[in-house]
């Protein structure tokens, strides 16, 4: 079912043009966690502008259907979800603007978040960048990325109807998108570096009784060969030491997560894999700065957690508002 929008995102010059103005609330990101913030700022009658980049939803919006969020006993897709999440975002009064940001300065407040196009000013902020799909750094993965490589099972499955793919990972994702991708594809093979999957129940369930399944046990892609889109995966036994080849027409790639932190990086603490470090309610190493989602733990990363972060880290920014207010500064 198509979701119509009932706030249409604004523009970068469309946001607010007081001369000075301030912003009691900006936040950086556009998934759950963030939007989420959005609506509870919103709610709460912040001066709030979320910065979602070119799209709503992260990486949510390109899984095929969330059927683990509260109030939807069908599922939804994850497109449909973020729509709704903006839409409500919106319609309690927070500004939604589809830009990126591009630099901050946390050293002084209020704090200052520059785009491509805009500077703009605020009080408090929230990192909700979240995470992106890791790669596997071998050779063949650059040089066909977007053309047989893949992160997104729901972007590219259509394209690979009919022929024969390799799922690499053995997590949630890869064996959540690898049943999708059964969808369109003949045959799947889920090549996995230990001898049993990490997803869950449910998952591997599935997993197991879908025949167009099959699964490499112990073993990890060491290239991705091909000639004008890929043709095969030499995998390697990690117990025996073996190589073999693998023929595929795609390779969809599910290994982990990537922090989109680099903006942040000497603006506030990092953990050594460069997760925003928090503690319980959210707050950065930065007073005033906090964080919320997959951008600060890597865990769980499930929706549900995401947006109670976004929830939380809002009702902090919130205190401290009112503490600053209370005690004279910013």
């Amino acid at each position: 079912m198509e979701v119509k929008l009932l706030i249409t995102p604004l523009e970068p010059e469309e946001a607010d043009k007081e001369a000075g103005a301030v912003y009691d609330l900006i936040i950086i990101g556009g998934g759950p966690a963030g939007l989420t913030a959005a609506i509870y700022a919103g709610r709460a009658a912040l001066r709030t502008l979320a910065l979602t980049g070119p799209g709503p939803g992260g990486q949510v919006s390109v899984t095929d259907m969330v059927e683990n969020f509260p109030g939807f006993p069908e599922g939804i897709s994850g497109a449909e979800l973020a729509q709704r999440m903006q839409s409500q975002a919106g319609r309690f009064g927070a500004q939604i603007v589809s830009d990126t940001a591009t630099k901050v300065d946390f050293s002084t407040s209020p704090f200052t978040i520059q785009t491509h196009s805009v500077t703009y000013r605020a009080r408090t902020v929230i990192i909700a960048t979240g995470a992106s799909p890791r790669l596997l750094g071998v050779p063949g993965e650059a040089e066909f990325l977007g053309r047989g490589v893949s992160t997104c099972a729901t972007c590219d499955g259509f394209f690979y109807t009919g022929k024969r793919v390799v799922v690499v990972g053995g997590g949630d994702s890869a064996i959540a998108e690898g049943i999708f991708l059964t969808k369109f594809a003949d045959e799947v093979i889920v090549v996995h570096r230990r001898d049993q999957l990490r997803a869950t129940k449910i998952y591997q369930e599935r997993a197991f009784a879908n025949p167009k399944m099959r699964f490499v046990w112990d073993s990890v892609v060491e290239e991705i060969l091909g000639e004008q889109t890929v043709t095969s995966v030499r995998v390697r036994n990690v117990k025996t030491g073996e190589t073999s080849a693998v023929e595929a027409d795609g390779v969809f790639v599910y290994v982990g997560m990537k922090p989109g932190t680099e903006l942040f990086a000497g603006q506030v603490e990092l953990d050594e894999a460069g997760y925003v470090l928090t503690g319980q309610r959210q707050h950065t190493s930065v007073p005033g700065v906090f964080a919320a989602g997959d951008v600060q733990s890597p865990d769980f990363r499930q929706v549900v957690i995401a947006a109670g972060s976004g929830a939380v880290a809002v009702m902090e920014a919130g205190q401290f508002l009112a503490e600053q207010a209370h005690s004279g500064a910013g």
